[in-house]
């Protein structure tokens, strides 16, 4: 919202662009001072994030300059509470429902995650109705009415959903299995995958303001939708990549997925906020990202579930028949085999080589040669790949349908619009705004 007060309409979608390109250039910096704190201590993954979030907001306090239009209000309690209690409800049930609970391997059939998922969903419903009927909502539902702020959102939030668990998906395919078996040991692994993920930040780098100064003069409509039909094919693409890959195709489709994230994002932020009166930018802008951020964690969520899936169907076995084979004592054997699959992905996403952690002290009874062999680096790897396989596809095709429905929705957005051409220098209150775009 302050970035689009304080630009001319026709340079909106630059600067969104090079906003954009700011958080996805920090991401990647965060990504590879991860990967060098990684193996000191992976606890300071979290503690190294505090400093630059102190600086970011000094910072932000100190040098932004708000050029919006201030009108009086009252705070939205119940709106505020509701909402609240429901997206927290619904990302603890996203959360618990990935983890194993009894003899699952995931967590969805656990009666704590069925009841606050239902409740968190009874509580977003109710917030719906409340922002109906009081008379300075949280949500201002009514901006739905203006059709590019209504199919621009909707295609955010689908976009969000294909991408949000990518990344890690990607990370964990690294580390897990392809740094492994071309020679990084695990420990090294978190680095090298950030510097393996760089052609993903070019592409969104080169895309994003480029896009976004050609959006100011065409309109989101093309470059938004265009996007998302690339990301599309690059998911479609990447189903067809072997699992133990050739780096150069790989880095070709990153750089195409980057490219195409990269068109759509700042032409379709910069088409939803054009869309806007100026007294209403902060609350749409509020509401745009609360469903982005909302679905890239809902995101997390499914692909980690097919993933997971796919890795319990297969990963029991070959752990058991693996494990057996090099000695390790049956019953041991089968407790590891029982574990969930979640534990041998997170261990590999922390640069800890899986096996080893898993097996602990058992490794020291066996002969020096199978101990190795299974703490190796290729053990490991050759294990999950089959299975790791199986549900990276299923990941992919989800990340392609909602693509591809995000890409119908920029479509019905409609032609180039921006507010201020249909009512100049005007500012709205709620019944106009509801009587104008009725």
């Amino acid at each position: 919202a302050i970035l689009t007060d304080a630009f001319p309409k026709n340079e909106r979608g630059l600067a969104l662009g090079i906003n954009n390109v700011a958080g996805i250039a920090g991401s990647f910096l965060g990504l590879i001072i991860g990967g060098l704190l990684g193996p000191v201590d992976w606890h300071l993954i979290f503690v190294v994030s505090v400093p630059f979030g102190i600086v970011g907001t000094l910072w932000a306090y100190w040098k932004l300059e708000e050029r919006g239009v201030r009108t009086r209000a009252q705070i939205d309690w119940w709106g505020n509470l509701t909402f609240a209690v429901g997206l927290i409800s619904v990302l603890v049930g996203i959360t618990y429902g990935i983890m194993p609970y009894g003899h699952h391997m995931m967590g969805w059939t656990s009666p704590f995650v069925l009841i606050v998922l239902f409740l968190g969903i009874l509580m977003l419903a109710a917030f719906a109705v409340i922002e109906t009927k009081v008379p300075e909502p949280m949500f201002r539902l009514s901006l739905f009415r203006i059709r590019a702020f209504a199919a621009g959102n909707i295609a955010s939030l689908l976009a969000s959903l294909g991408r949000g668990g990518l990344m890690f998906i990607l990370i964990i395919w690294l580390q897990g299995i392809w740094l492994p078996l071309h020679g990084y040991s695990f420990e090294s692994t978190p680095l090298w995958a950030g510097i393996y993920m760089i052609p993903l930040t070019a592409g969104f780098l080169i895309a994003g303001p480029v896009s976004g100064i050609l959006s100011d003069h065409y309109g989101a409509r093309p470059f938004a939708t265009g996007g998302m039909l690339a990301a599309a094919i690059s998911f479609f693409l990447f189903t067809m990549v072997p699992i133990n890959f050739s780096y150069i195709w790989f880095a070709l489709l990153l750089l195409l997925n980057g490219i195409a994230m990269g068109m759509f994002a700042s032409p379709n932020r910069a088409g939803i906020m054009n869309s806007l009166p100026p007294n209403q930018r902060g609350v749409g802008s509020g509401m745009v990202s609360t469903f982005q951020n909302s679905a890239m964690v809902l995101s997390i969520g499914i692909f980690f579930t097919l993933i997971i899936s796919g890795l319990s169907a297969s990963l029991p076995g070959a752990l058991y028949s693996g494990l057996t084979s090099q000695g390790v004592p049956a019953a041991s054997a089968t407790a590891i085999s029982h574990l969930p699959p979640t534990a041998t992905l997170f261990s590999a996403l922390l640069g800890y080589n899986p096996i080893q952690a898993l097996l602990g002290p058992t490794l020291a009874h066996l002969p020096a040669a199978n101990a190795a062999f299974l703490t190796g680096r290729e053990f490991f790897p050759r294990l999950i790949a089959s299975s790791f396989g199986k549900g990276l596809d299923e990941a992919f095709y989800f990340a392609l349908i909602a693509t591809v429905v995000a890409a119908i929705a920029s479509v019905l957005r409609g032609g180039k619009y921006h507010h201020g051409d249909v009512i100049e220098d005007e500012v709205l209150d709620e019944p106009e705004l509801e009587r104008k775009v009725g």
